[in-house]
């Protein structure tokens, strides 16, 4: 295949066991083009796998585990003859490889920072984000290791291969869990701040519940008319045209932020809806001269809010089910390569995820609200940037959601139905399913930081630290690494980091819900 036989060249001695597995097989790869392209179109039962098996029989301990689910949607990200999933393999340089990464980190997450910093501290904020950041890229370095040995680029798979079927349904289900919390968290973006952008440029300061600054209607709109078609689309690489766009709103955003901090008075005074605002003080000093003690900011703070802060840090660094695919479109692909893209995009969005939550954070101070956005049209909800800024991160967020369905639903299918070849009606069912269900999750769901906190404290872990250093405990060969050996003792170590992480966020969310104090139970 093209983009592997540069990596072996490059990395001969490292990846030589990705050959037996299929890697640039001819005989094998003829006949599974061949197999699937009459059938494209239809909803048809194919058995690749034994049409594989048999070209290429020597492939004994992975083709078994490598082809009955590899070939209905790996297919898509390791076959030059593809016609699923996307149509850049191998063929991806290293900047937009970079870009591409980036913008599957990058989320609606960057919200939520400020507020975890307010319950942190700017100190514990930033230790806490530097680990995880680099727990992150050690994720992605046991994830490389494990694909370059077994020659499997999907991360389901990879479950397959170390555990069979339950491996697979692990991740399978951990994947559809995360990227469901996503797109939940996205659409609440747009249900919560798409009526305030229409209000403001209506100048409605008391909405008499028209329909058309009903959140919940908005949502139903904008999934219909904008991210059901996008997500219909038959290959992910149709949509790389908007991650760019969506990278540059957050980008503004952040600009926007810094802008703010330094033309916002502290103590703010809320806006007051009868046109005229409160007289605003302008000073931080209180009458006796000395710093007023809610405009200085904390180093380290604990309460009952802290639990959320790493379940939402883990929630912002997690990309793991698209590393694999962009490995595999990467030009000339090599792990050593690719862990560079990774590291290079975790550090970007380490940058901006810090800068945007210190001056998101340096504005308000405790004011700050679990959402960014709210706090600054508590200020002045007419404000011409904050109206813009709206505008950029809801377009954003809608162009985000159809490229976070597509591994949800290519989950599904390989949990469901792992030996069926492409089909336009199950395609679009399974995107209007989903689609349906998280939409009925944003309008009845109590808010935002709930969504964070649940799925960030489950499936995160998983995805990051628990299953990465489980599959390659049992993919790297004893022979090559024994149990004993450090980089295995690591990644149990790196596991057992995940469990405790696991068991502490959860226990802290249920203990603060059933106190009665958490703001996941109510709304804002």
């Amino acid at each position: 295949m093209s983009e592997d036989k540069p990596a072996e060249t490059v990395e001969t001695a490292t990846e030589v066991n990705s050959v037996p597995n299929g890697k640039g097989h001819e005989p094998g790869e003829e006949i599974t083009a061949s197999a699937k392209t009459p059938s494209a179109d239809a909803c048809e039962k194919e058995n690749v796998p034994n049409s594989t098996q048999n070209a290429s029989p020597h492939r004994t301990e992975n083709a078994e585990a490598n082809l009955p689910e590899g070939q209905e949607f790996l297919s898509g990200v390791e076959e030059k003859k593809t016609m699923r999933f996307t149509d850049f393999e191998g063929k991806t340089s290293f900047g937009m490889s970079v870009f591409n990464l980036g913008n599957a980190i990058m989320g609606s997450g960057i919200l939520g920072l400020a507020y975890a910093m307010a319950n942190t501290g700017v100190v514990l904020f930033l230790v806490l984000l530097t680990v995880v950041a680099a727990l992150s890229s050690y994720s992605i370095h046991l994830l490389l290791k494990s694909s370059g040995i077994v020659g499997i680029r999907a991360y389901e798979q990879l479950g397959y291969r170390a555990f069979g079927t339950p491996g697979k349904m692990a991740a399978g289900i951990a994947i559809t869990l995360q990227n469901i919390g996503a797109m939940s968290s996205y659409l609440y973006i747009v249900k919560y701040e798409f009526p305030l952008v229409i209000q403001a440029f209506l100048k409605l300061d008391n909405p008499a519940g028209e329909w058309y600054v009903n959140g919940n209607y908005l949502v139903i709109i904008v999934s219909l008319a904008v991210i059901l078609p996008l997500a219909l689309m038959k290959q992910l690489g149709y949509l790389g045209y908007t991650s760019g766009f969506s990278l540059s709103c957050m980008v503004f955003f952040l600009v926007s932020v810094i802008y703010k901090k330094f033309n916002t008075p502290c103590p703010f005074t809320d806006f007051s809806f009868n046109g005229t605002a409160s007289v605003l003080n302008v000073s931080a000093k209180d009458p006796g001269g000395e710093d007023d003690p809610t405009c200085i900011p904390k180093m380290a703070n604990l309460n009952s809010q802290t639990a959320y802060t790493i379940p939402i840090l883990a929630f912002a660094f997690v990309c793991h089910p698209e590393v694999l695919p962009i490995y595999t479109e990467l030009r000339n692909a090599s792990k050593k390569k690719m862990q560079h893209v990774a590291n290079i995009s975790i550090a970007v969005m380490y940058t901006m995820y810090f800068l945007a939550a210190l001056f998101g954070y340096l504005t308000f101070y405790g004011e700050v609200e679990a959402e960014l956005l709210h706090t600054y049209s508590r200020i002045d909800p007419y404000d011409t940037l904050i109206l813009c800024v709206r505008v950029a991160v809801l377009t954003a967020v809608t162009l985000t959601v159809p490229i976070v369905l597509f591994p949800v639903r290519r989950a599904i299918q390989q949990m469901m139905f792992p030996n069926k070849t492409f089909c336009w009606a199950r395609h679009i069912a399974i995107a209007f399913v989903l689609l349906t269900f998280i939409n009925l999750l944003v309008i009845f769901a109590p808010n935002i930081l709930g969504i964070f906190g649940i799925i960030g404290a489950t499936s995160a872990p998983c995805l990051i630290f628990i299953f990465p250093a489980v599959f390659y405990i049992r993919i790297v060969p004893k022979e090559e690494e024994p149990l004993r050996s450090v980089p295995k003792i690591l990644a149990a170590c790196f596991a057992g980091i995940g469990f405790l992480f696991m068991i502490m966020s959860l226990s802290f969310i249920i203990i603060d819900w059933t106190s009665g104090t958490s703001k996941a139970s109510s709304g804002h």
